[in-house]
């Protein structure tokens, strides 16, 4: 996984690859996205490895998806004039690419080729920064090489990429052997079980504490980190770049005339996320299911805020997030919209109890906000005394599974037992 940011051209200085972005525009995709924002957000993706140049960029209008090649002879034959006059060294397709269509078109242009998942694998391993993280990378790395590396068999004569994961100079590349590729993560799932334990140990601790947690959750770039550094003082990265944040950071914040606060900045969202990272950052992600509150920060100024929002909720509700945890949607970035717009969305906002207009650059708003999750978390951890006979044995263990139990001292009757819950905890025990 460490490898240096760049390679070295012959002068000394950092080597940067050429690389040109292509969105298929399928016309017959129920989830096909409109063609321009979604092409400007898979360059954006590409800025977001320093170690690449973006050259050019084309929309392919495709009526059909070709089996073996993706696109047709013609456009294939267009595009690598293009690329062969740019010097283009990368291509990068915004959407999903198989080994054959991978093998076929680098090899009709002569260029190294990532999809769109490759690419948000490669930000991913370029920004991990803890144990777990670096874990978590190389796992959906492992198994979205497995079939690549499997079915592109007659492929594996060279050594891909320059990038990452792909291979490339100075890199060791994966064996092609499956059964390497399992022992390999066979490996690094017993690392990663020592750290989810080890969080899970700290998460028990804070548990131990009455602080509830407020998680900060949102599409990539919407300001979630810029929120938490303005209200925390802390110092984590804040770039106009996706995916600036991917390692999560909690920091304790006492609320204006509110109770202290855990409050956990978390990796951001993307439509299309791959499958193998929401299943690695399940761990991760862990924090937000725990949570008291989720506040779901929004670019409120981005053209596609709205598609943005339900890629988030689609999200959510893939990790299990529980119906009754309370959220709050942060409509942020107000400051960038035109008076009159602003206007509105600040009139919309104060008319939705759920919804929060703010500006994390300017500080708009967020005295508010934080009243607001005041209000919202007062007795949301209260102690409480409870008597349980023996035959409620279910009950008692799910009380010490949630961690809430201070105390517990048995009588001839069953047990008393001294919790610490939240109002969601207490709603659930009465469920069982």
């Amino acid at each position: 996984m460490t490898r240096p940011p760049f390679q070295i051209d012959e002068t000394g200085g950092p080597k940067f690859t050429r690389a040109w972005v292509i969105h298929p525009d399928i016309k017959n995709d129920n989830d096909r996205r409109v063609a321009e924002p979604a092409l400007a957000e898979a360059i954006a993706l590409a800025e977001a490895l320093p170690q690449l140049e973006v050259a050019g960029s084309d929309i392919v209008p495709l009526r059909t998806v070709s089996a073996g090649m993706l696109l047709g002879s013609g456009k294939i034959e267009e595009l690598k004039s293009k690329f062969e006059a740019a010097e283009v060294e990368l291509v990068l397709i915004d959407g999903p690419v198989t080994p054959v269509q991978q093998r076929n078109l680098e090899k009709a242009w002569n260029v190294k080729l990532l999809d769109r998942t490759g690419l948000i694998l490669e930000i991913f391993s370029d920004r991990a920064a803890t144990r777990e993280g670096v874990l978590q990378v190389e796992m959906a790395a492992l198994n979205y090489q497995r079939t690549r590396l499997v079915r592109a068999w007659t492929h594996l004569e060279r050594q891909r990429g320059g990038l990452g994961f792909v291979g490339g100079p100075g890199e060791t590349q994966i064996e092609a052997d499956r059964r390497a590729i399992d022992d390999q993560l066979v490996r690094l799932r017993r690392q990663l079980d020592k750290v989810v334990k080890t969080r899970a140990l700290h998460r028990a601790a804070r548990a131990k504490v009455p602080y509830p947690i407020v998680a900060l959750v949102g599409y990539t770039n919407a300001g979630k980190s810029t929120l938490f550094n303005r209200l925390t003082g802390a110092d984590v990265m804040a770039k106009d770049m996706l995916f600036a944040t991917l390692d999560p950071t909690m920091r304790s914040l006492v609320l204006p005339d509110g109770p202290e606060i855990i409050l956990s900045d978390t990796v951001g969202f993307i439509s299309d996320l791959p499958t193998e990272l929401v299943a690695a950052f399940r761990a991760t992600l862990e924090e937000v299911l725990a949570a008291d509150i989720i506040c779901h920060v929004r670019d409120i100024s981005h053209d596609e805020t709205e598609e943005q929002a339900r890629n988030v909720r689609d999200i959510l509700a893939s990790l299990g997030v529980p119906k009754e945890t309370r959220s709050f949607e942060i409509w942020n970035k107000v400051d960038l919209l035109p008076d009159d717009r602003a206007d509105a969305v600040r009139a919309r906002a104060g008319r939705d109890d759920s919804v929060l207009a703010i500006s994390a650059l300017s500080g708009e708003g967020l005295d508010h906000m934080q009243a607001v999750i005041a209000e919202a978390l007062q007795g949301a951890v209260r102690e409480a005394d409870l008597t349980l006979a023996f035959s409620d044995g279910k009950k008692r263990a799910w009380l010490f599974e949630q961690e809430v139990v201070l105390d517990e001292k048995q009588t001839e009757d069953g047990f008393v037992l001294t919790v610490r819950w939240s109002a969601q905890q207490e709603a659930q025990f009465q469920r069982l």
